[in-house]
């Protein structure tokens, strides 16, 4: 059987993705889509209908599932959950900086909504159950590489959150016996990932056509990891039985300043811009997490994961994409 015909493993299995229609959520649902997976997705209600990343799947003939609900709600979590063979739960309130406007939305949705998925996980007796945490938790690096071992250091009210997200989902390994993995993703970045972030938030100013690219500090070093990635990252330690009770990165170990980004991104645009330090997107003292960079030696060993776009090939990539989609974006304004 040649490698066209070799089925999928994720074929014919009944899959749930919270946080479906967000950046990696759908990149995830992408990937399991085309390996044959039948894709439920519990998506936050809107009664536009609007589906998001994910609006290429909305029609009559679509392969995935789409159930309206919240996190927050065990009950539709409990109905999203039953009959599914895996979870991954991406769901989360993200961006660093509203949550020092609205801490409590972030602990009821985070923290409450990922015990939601927990006990629900646990009741219908799913086979693996993937939670979403970030490299947020480390705060400051205090020794690199970083390995899953390292202090966590909640330096913002968003990472707090995800700390406690991520005990939430670790205690019901060590109380109930839930076979959960808590999957750490560093910085991804990609297509389609909104102006909240710091890639997006540059190539949107110079394909506007900006001789000044405004950001906060220049000098924090991030581990940037490429959507495809991460997803693929995912799909690997769902399979990966050692992993059940224990956290996983997924970076490149390969880390880079804001201030040296913005100039790879300038050169990859193929436009011309210096860069200002806007007071406005600076971050609470004490707040900044100054160095991430990540040891993802788990990933390798445990589940045969690499990352395969390097970074030069991902900032192109990118690149096209913010050029071609730039009436998605507002330039000149700064979002939360």
């Amino acid at each position: 059987m040649n490698a066209k015909t070799t089925p999928s493993r994720w074929q014919d299995r009944t899959v749930l993705v919270t946080g479906a229609e967000g950046f990696i959520g759908s990149a995830l649902v992408g990937l399991l889509v085309e390996r044959g997976a039948r894709v439920r997705v519990l998506a936050h209600y809107k009664p536009y209908a609007e589906r998001g990343h994910l609006a290429r799947y909305a029609g009559p003939d679509s392969p995935v599932e789409f159930l309206a609900g919240d996190v927050r709600d065990a009950n539709r979590v409990s109905d999203a959950v039953a009959g599914c063979d895996t979870v991954f739960h991406l769901a989360a309130l993200i961006g660093i900086p509203y949550s020092y406007a609205s801490p409590e939305a972030y602990v009821q949705t985070n923290v409450a909504g990922t015990e939601n998925v927990a006990a629900a996980c646990r009741r219908h007796g799913v086979r693996r159950m993937v939670h979403t945490s970030t490299s947020e938790v480390y705060g400051t690096a205090r020794t690199v590489p970083i390995r899953e071992d390292h202090p966590l250091q909640p330096q913002s009210p968003y990472s707090a959150s995800k700390i406690g997200a991520d005990m939430l989902a670790l205690s019901y390994a060590h109380s109930f016996g839930l076979p959960v993995t808590v999957v750490r993703p560093f910085n991804t970045y990609g297509p389609r990932q909104s102006a909240r972030a710091v890639i997006p938030t540059i190539l949107a100013q110079l394909h506007a056509g900006a001789d000044e690219i405004r950001l906060g500090s220049t000098s924090p070093t991030r581990d940037f990891t490429y959507v495809t990635d991460t997803a693929e990252g995912f799909l690997a330690l769902a399979d990966c039985d050692r992993a059940v009770g224990h956290v996983v990165n997924l970076g490149t170990g390969r880390e880079i300043s804001v201030g040296d980004l913005a100039a790879s991104l300038i050169r990859a645009s193929g436009r011309d811009a210096r860069v200002v330090v806007d007071a406005a997107r600076l971050r609470p003292a004490g707040s900044e997490v100054e160095r991430l960079l990540s040891d993802n030696s788990r990933a390798r060993e445990w589940a045969g994961w690499s990352p395969r776009v390097d970074l030069e090939e991902g900032l192109a990539r990118t690149s096209d994409w913010v050029r071609d989609h730039l009436h998605l974006f507002s330039p000149d304004r700064y979002q939360m």
